[in-house]
């Protein structure tokens, strides 16, 4: 029955049966299935040459080349800390952001003291480094003083801020230079050439606020002391380096 079926239905469509027809009938009305418009798409901004320049910065401008300072800084400050032969290679910045060379301070004694303003050191420390400054400025020497606030964030002032607290408080003549690391991947060049010149029993870095190093007149490290050591308790060191002792 069921092949009988088929047969019928083969010859009911087949090409030469002209009479067959289909026909459809539609769930939905034919409207339903009109195409809506679509929303018109978001207007392109255009844009002029001129535009086109400022829209696209080479890349060149975005990273610094290998010669940029950004890249080579570390690598020119190990560099000059490393072939430094003494102090007086060096330049810093002072309080105000300009260079100070420290072959300037050729044929004197140096203090150099990393300081800060908030630390249990601080009273004791800037006291005496004022009295012994007081009795030995006119004699070839001089203190040199880095901020720094790598210890227990305890100098996070300005540089304008520092040289007026140690100044106004504790009457410091001596230079206050721009706030340095000294420690780290940022220490300042200076600081690299003390600690490889002088190290410590407990290593190179530099332990805490107040760190001291005491440089001859020629410029080369002599000696190191720990930040609890009191400026007053050097000043036999100096006299010898002053050749008053």
């Amino acid at each position: 029955m069921l092949g009988s079926a088929r047969v019928a239905l083969s010859r009911l469509i087949s090409p030469r049966n002209t009479s067959f027809s289909v026909s459809l009938r539609l769930a939905k009305p034919l409207s339903f299935f009109t195409l809506k418009a679509l929303p018109a798409p978001a207007k392109i901004p255009t844009f002029d040459s001129r535009d086109l320049r400022r829209a696209f910065i080479p890349c060149s401008l975005l990273l610094p080349s290998p010669a940029s300072p950004l890249l080579s800084r570390s690598a020119s400050d190990m560099a000059s800390s490393n072939s430094a032969a003494s102090i007086h290679d060096f330049t810093v910045k002072d309080a105000m952001g300009k260079d100070v060379d420290l072959s300037m301070y050729k044929g004197k004694v140096l203090l150099i003291v990393n300081v800060a303003s908030q630390c249990g050191l601080t009273n004791s420390n800037y006291t005496e480094l004022s009295q012994l400054y007081e009795k030995y400025k006119g004699k070839d020497f001089e203190i040199l003083a880095f901020p720094c606030n790598q210890f227990g964030g305890q100098e996070p002032g300005s540089n304008e801020e520092i040289v007026e607290f140690a100044c106004t408080r504790f009457k410091a003549e001596y230079p206050i230079f721009d706030k340095v690391d000294v420690n780290g991947n940022n220490t300042a060049p200076v600081y690299k050439f003390l600690k490889s010149s002088k190290g410590s029993i407990l290593g190179d870095s530099i332990k805490w606020n107040f760190a001291k190093f005491l440089i001859d007149k020629d410029g080369h490290v002599v000696d190191r002391y720990a930040p609890t050591t009191s400026p007053l308790s050097i000043e036999k060191d100096i006299k010898k380096l002053l050749g008053e002792a």
